[in-house]
This record gives C-alpha cells, structure tokens and sequence, in this order.
C-alpha cells in the first residue's frame, strides 16, 4: 500500500548551510508523523518541500502518490498548510475571514456561508465569530487559522509548530483540535520542538538533527532503545533518602540520582529483576517506599542518547543561521 507521505533523500541547501542531507520520511493515512527536532533542525525547510513551496535540491518526496515537483498543482488540491504563525486577517472579524477562505476555494455565496458556520461551530469560536481577530487570544487565533486550513477538506494537513507561542491551557487545546481533525480521517505532518506533544499526538516521530533524521518509530520504539527503564524510589520518611540511595546503588551497581527537593532517588537500570531485590532489601531494612516506579525513558533522554545533546542546547548551539 503506498505511503500518503513519502520523501527518500531529500537535501537542500541555503548558501553555505547544508538544511537538509538526505532525509527520509513516510506517513499512512490517517497517522500523526512528527518531526521532532530543535530550530535549526531543518523541519520547516522539509514541510515547505513538502508542500511545494520549495524545491528540493536532490531527493524526492510525493503526497497520495503525486510528486510534489512535477505534480505541484495535484498535490496542492490534496494539502493545506499552518504555518507557525496565524495567517488570517486581523482587521476581519471570524467569520469573514472563513468566508474570503471559502470563495477563493471556488464555493458559492450560501456554500461558503454554511461551511464557515460548521468550522466555527466545530472549533468553538461561534461566539466570538463577530468580533475582529486582533481581539482574539493566541489559542483562538490558531484555531481559526486550523479551521481555515480545513475549509477545504484537504487529505494531507501540514502543522508547523502549531502550538508556538500558546500557554498550557491553549497547547491543550489545540492537541484536542488536532485529534479531531485526525478522527475525520486527514493524515497530519506536525513539526514540534516540543517531546510531550510528539508523545501525546503521533503515532510515528522522525527525530531530525542537522538536517538528518537520527531515528524514527514510534514513541514507545523510540523510548526503547535506550535500553534501560528509569527506577524511582522514594521512601515515605526523607530521612531514610541516603539509606535508599546506598540500597539502590548496591543492587544496580550504579550510583542513583538523588533529589534534593523530594527525595526522589532514580537510576537507569537494564534488568527489571532488580525492582524486588530492591524492595526485599528495603523491607529488610524497615524503610517504606511512598513511591516506586519503573518507568520507560522520557522522549527528552531518548533525544539525549540518539544526538547526544538535549533539544533546548541544539537550539543554543546550532539554531543561528541555520534553516529551520
């Protein structure tokens, strides 16, 4: 069955910058694909490659079978993008933006009525349809720009960072949006920075670094090949934390991690038949766990042991004058 999204060696190259060096991707319909990476990393130059509104400079990438090159003008009939920043019209209020969006997508006047109806409806915004878009919050803004991006039932939706610049409470939101928008069948490419929403929202994430994707799979493949779960151990008396610790440390033969804060001790370990030999010895001992846990790595270390780097000191390192 052919990929909706499908991209084999794709480079491209700004100057001196090499933005892309062979990158490989693929989605199936109906899927989330994230690319994970920092600014700098080269999502955005792979999204408008993607989206024909840059060429490649070697590779190929189609979208449902069409070469986003040669077949710009299909491609585009079956895409729609949302970019980092909202798009529509300040001056304008809601509803007249989802109108103008409408008739340039060729609806009549009646059609293009009942559809900005049904996408304000859908995205919550009824209420605030009247009023002009510069009056809107952050969140609302990036739900109208989503739904003026599915005023034309695209196939294919591209997300660029759509959670950029949005507070808790409006991400949550969106990431809500999202799975709507993947429940009425579309095939989502989300670019993030952000490892908890390519945790939450995909269901395969390309780890791109350098222009280069370093890993990919599912979360729960990705998080896997650190080969190593995270034990947390916390006992119900902190003054029983350094016991704990020189417990954890015999067992695992490794020193432990220790919070000062709440006494949480942590440590990598490779083998799960450590966790009771943990717990006999503490019972042993007299010391009650509050809290014990084995847990599978963060999407945060996973980046860590695939790149060597966490994503925040890529940003630091490598963002300036690099495409993104």
């Amino acid at each position: 069955m052919a990929k909706i999204i499908e991209a084999e060696g794709l480079t491209k190259r700004f100057g001196g910058t090499q933005a892309l060096a062979g990158v490989d991707i693929a989605a199936d319909s109906g899927q989330v694909l994230a690319l994970l990476g920092p600014n700098g990393a080269g999502k955005t130059t792979i999204v408008r490659i993607l989206s024909t509104l840059l060429a490649p400079d070697g590779g190929r990438a189609t979208i449902s079978g069409y070469d986003v090159v040669a077949d710009a003008v299909q491609v585009r009939q079956l895409i729609a993008l949302t970019g980092q920043y909202a798009s529509v019209d300040d001056e304008l209020t809601g509803f007249e933006n989802l109108i103008m969006i409408s008739r340039l997508l060729g609806r009549s006047r009646q059609a293009a009525r009942t559809r900005s109806h049904e996408m304000l409806e859908r995205f919550s915004l009824t209420e605030a349809a009247g009023r002009a878009v510069k009056t809107y919050s952050g969140g609302m803004r990036r739900r109208l720009d989503l739904a003026a991006s599915l005023l034309g039932e695209p196939e294919v939706l591209f997300l660029d960072e759509p959670t950029t610049g949005l507070d808790p409470r409006g991400r949550s939101q969106m990431w809500d949006t999202i799975r709507e928008v993947l429940a009425g069948g579309a095939t989502v490419l989300l670019t993030t920075q952000y490892l908890e929403e390519a945790d939450a929202l995909a269901d395969t994430i390309a780890v791109i670094d350098h222009g280069v994707v370093v890993a990919s799979g599912t979360p729960m493949d990705l998080k896997a090949r650190t080969g190593s779960q995270t034990l947390e151990v916390r006992a119900a008396d902190r003054t029983y934390t350094p016991q704990v610790a020189d417990t954890v440390a015999t067992v695992v033969g490794a020193r432990p991690d220790i919070s000062g804060d709440s006494g949480l001790v942590t440590v990598a370990i490779s083998d799960p038949a450590m966790v009771p030999a943990i717990v006999r010895r503490l019972d042993d001992l007299g010391i009650v766990a509050a809290e014990l846990a084995l847990r599978l790595p963060s999407l945060d270390e996973v980046f860590l042991t695939l790149t060597g780097h966490r994503a925040e000191d890529a940003v630091s390192k490598t963002g300036q004058g690099r495409a993104a």
